[in-house]
């Protein structure tokens, strides 16, 4: 047994955030006029747009937002998704948001250049907009929180060569393109496994739509047109999931290894029955509770996101480790009475670990 299959691993070096990240700045009559009006309020709401509705990261993220909310005590949390991740749907959803006045909106933004403008406009109109998990190319928005995503794609890559022996076949099943978290996990696993794996074949990538029933399609074709593909990284919980359908389709599970990326039930089932061998945890509640502390600091006090942008954590998540306890909080939940507040801190951006840094397993 490895030292990655004995032991959790953690996405960054430092498990605690020094406090003045998460801190309120102290009001004082210097501070705008609108926040003093703010601060006089006795409650606030907050608009929770999903990237997807019915996703167990979100479902996770939506459970952590209401579980600090709780504990905050002064904040309504109203939670709306589109049916699928595109834009399209996930726009009028924002303008109907927007519409309804909220006091902030945090969301997953499903394009990051085509939510741009339905942001400025959220902005245009007054409402703070914070992007959790997703992100937009621009600067418009309070802040970004997320997951270190680009080194969650090299933890992948790492944790997948080490289950082929180092050599072999490997492909990726992406969502689509112009998602920044995957787009990001993508080009991690791909700069890993060149600078760091010379006898890895790395073939490319396909994108599933986010369906799983396409993503299984995708991953059968694969395994007809390269009958010695030795590994198989699925960058979202629909595109590990297709994958790990196929394999199981073709009998062969664990013949051909996979790597998931998020830790939903149905993930953690194939993982149990051996049709995935190894997942990245991301820390979907711990997004969430950080983002709705962020918001309640800004609307008491205009306190803006210090940095702007924040990651969290992410585990590695193999059989052997699945019931450790500080392995199996950060599976992800299909509804909130099974969340506990975890009181999340993030680390900034900047401070995640760099390129090319070999990420620790112990």
């Amino acid at each position: 047994m490895t030292e990655l299959s004995r032991t959790p691993a953690r996405l960054h070096r430092r498990t605690i955030l020094r406090a003045s990240v998460l801190a309120g700045a102290g009001f004082t009559l210097f501070a705008p006029l609108g926040f003093r009006a703010l601060a006089r309020q006795e409650s606030y709401t907050i608009a929770f747009i999903q990237g997807v509705i019915g996703d167990n990261f979100y479902i996770t993220m939506d459970c952590g937002a209401r579980a600090k909310a709780a504990e905050i005590g002064n904040i309504t949390i109203n939670t709306q998704g589109p049916e699928r991740f595109d834009q399209t749907l996930q726009t009028p959803i924002l303008n109907a948001v927007v519409q309804n006045k909220p006091n902030a909106i945090m969301i997953a933004p499903n394009d990051r250049r085509g939510m741009i403008a339905p942001i400025q406009a959220a902005i245009d109109a007054g409402i703070p907009v914070l992007c959790v998990d997703t992100t937009v190319e621009s600067d418009i928005q309070l802040g970004n929180v997320s997951t270190d995503n680009v080194e969650g794609g090299r933890l992948a890559a790492r944790g997948l060569a080490e289950a082929i022996g180092k050599k072999g076949k490997v492909f990726v099943v992406n969502v689509k393109p112009g998602i920044s978290t995957t787009d990001q996990r993508e080009e991690g696993f791909a700069e890993a496994i060149k600078k760091e794996f010379p006898d890895i074949q790395y073939l490319g990538q396909e994108y599933c739509d986010d369906d799983a029933n396409i993503a299984a399609q995708i991953t059968s074709a694969r395994l007809q047109s390269d009958p010695d593909l030795a590994g198989i990284f699925g960058t979202n919980l629909f595109a590990a999931q297709g994958a790990a359908a196929a394999l199981r389709q073709q009998g062969l599970q664990g013949k051909v290894k996979l790597v998931g990326f998020d830790a939903g039930p149905t993930q953690v089932q194939d993982l149990r029955s051996g049709a995935t061998d190894l997942l990245i945890a991301q820390h979907p509640g711990d997004i969430g509770e950080v983002a709705v502390q962020l918001l309640d600091d800004y609307l008491k006090n205009g306190t803006k996101p210090n940095p702007k942008n924040q990651v969290t954590g992410a585990t590695i998540v193999t059989r052997d480790n699945i019931d450790d306890p500080d392995v199996k909080r950060y599976l992800y939940v299909s509804e909130c009475s099974a969340y506990e507040l975890t009181n999340a801190t993030a680390v900034p951006a900047e401070e995640a670990t760099p390129s090319g840094e070999a990420t620790p397993v112990a």
